[in-house]
């Protein structure tokens, strides 16, 4: 099927917290929504079937739970109600933004997938209902080719935002569609958490996911296209990322994504959106991943105690590291119950410092969670305290295998290569209770090489 995501630079609001009225609130989203028009006329013109746009694309971002009020729309979050708002406008009140969206799919024929801010009035009856007697929700919404509402999609992991309520229970959300079957949604933070959306994945069996995100890239291991990537690899899915675009915010990264290819755009230098049309394979079948070629257990008297173990902060964790010194070698660092080997072979040294580091702990900034990680990585510089630092850019062509004991069974691939460009692992799986992946020779210089383990039940 053929599918687009648009990588939105969002019009925003120049003072977000300042009280506006709605009809000041639908005048900016209005200036957002005539871009998401252009797009969706040029996806359905080159024959896309269904589009996605960003989070907070429409309303922008870091409103109070008051500022933000005037620019939510109502939505009905029940299965019961079809509705379709660019037919049925004067169903509910407060329905513009949602009416546009609709009017957009039913007039190109395309299934459209938006994120957007609703309310939903609650009695005090309800435990949950926040004091002002209502919910604010960071919400996705899908619409089919007749642009009727078929899916919505509440946020439940949210990143700092307070304008927001987290709802009540997690929303497990499909539509279904022609082309391509059900597909699965989520949004952002939410890609790093067990619910919903490994859990809806799963218990759905879901083989497509859209995936509207605002995500600040954090280099060597959270870059918006590099776990897209890794959590399509992981759970061989195709995801359809759609990232808003505001460089200064370190906001880029979109794409779309198979188990073994991606269409991506990242860009740290320029301005203005992007569109990104693909054709893509519908998934029926599992992806296997090869084993015949399987890594050897580091022997015990192999030269890793030649190299000397050091500690450097990298995503704001206390890795402990060991220099990827030579031009071969094998090594082995270890944290916690966790241990990564590492085999590996330059095509030529180059005047690079690399590092193997292990992670295995709780991650404590900007959010909870519990990581296991075994991670290769270019430093900044030549010294030791470099290593963690975020570096785009490298030249070592390095042949790998790396594997870890990881105690989870989630295992997102990581491998990002220079002027983040994505590359695909060679071989990978698990084999005698270690996950390993191996590579010969990425397509560029290599910036990171990581089996990045989420440890859920840890979190």
């Amino acid at each position: 099927y053929v599918a687009a995501v648009y990588e939105h630079e969002s019009i925003l609001s120049p003072n977000p917290t300042a009280l506006v009225d709605r009809r000041s609130a639908l005048e900016l989203m209005g200036r957002n929504l005539d871009v998401y028009e252009q797009q969706v006329v040029a996806a359905a013109r080159q024959g896309a079937q269904i589009i996605v746009f960003p989070e907070d694309g429409i309303h922008g971002f870091n409103f109070t739970r008051s500022s933000i009020y005037p620019y939510l729309d109502f939505v009905v979050h029940s299965h019961s109600v079809k509705w379709n708002p660019c037919r049925e406008p004067y169903l509910f009140n407060d329905t513009e933004v949602l009416q546009r969206l609709s009017c957009m799919a039913l007039k190109n024929k395309i299934f459209l997938v938006a994120n957007l801010g609703t309310k939903q009035p609650c009695e005090h009856t309800d435990p949950h209902c926040p004091s002002d007697g209502r919910y604010q929700f960071n919400t996705n919404v899908a619409f089919n080719d007749d642009g009727m509402l078929v899916a919505t999609y509440r946020k439940h992991n949210l990143y700092f935002e307070y304008a927001f309520d987290t709802p009540p229970e997690p929303d497990y959300k499909l539509f279904d569609t022609p082309f391509a079957g059900k597909f699965g949604m989520f949004t952002c933070f939410d890609i790093l958490f067990f619910e919903p959306a490994v859990n809806l994945v799963r218990q759905y069996n879901l083989k497509q996911v859209v995936y509207p995100t605002a995500w600040m890239n954090q280099l060597p291991l959270l870059s918006a296209v590099e776990f897209q990537q890794a959590f399509a690899t992981a759970f061989n899915v195709n995801i359809l990322a759609a990232n808003i675009h505001h460089p200064t915010l370190g906001m880029t990264g979109s794409g779309i994504y198979t188990p073994v290819k991606s269409f991506i755009y990242h860009n740290m230098e320029g301005y203005g959106g992007k569109l990104i049309v693909a054709e893509i394979p519908v998934i029926t079948t599992d992806y296997k991943t090869s084993l015949e070629k399987t890594p050897d257990r580091v022997s015990e008297k192999g030269n890793e105690q030649l190299s000397p173990t050091f500690y450097a902060e990298m995503m704001y964790d206390n890795f402990t590291f060991v220099p990827v010194w030579g031009e071969k070698g094998e090594l082995q660092v270890c944290a916690n119950t966790l241990c990564c080997y590492l085999t590996y072979q330059r095509a030529v040294l180059t005047n690079e410092l690399y590092a193997l580091g292990v992670f295995d702990g709780l991650h404590t900034v900007h959010g909870t969670y519990y990581v296991q990680a075994c991670a290769l990585v270019k430093c900044g510089g030549l010294s030791f305290s470099t290593c963690g630092q975020e570096v785009t850019d490298a030249t070592a062509l390095i042949d790998f295998q790396l594997w870890g004991n990881m105690s989870t069974s989630y295992i997102f691939p990581l491998l990002l290569t220079s002027g983040i460009t994505l590359d695909y692992a060679d071989h990978m799986g698990w084999k005698n209770n270690h996950y390993f992946m191996s590579k010969n020779r990425t397509s560029s210089g290599l910036l990171t090489a990581a089996l990045y383990g989420r440890w859920y039940e840890k979190d």
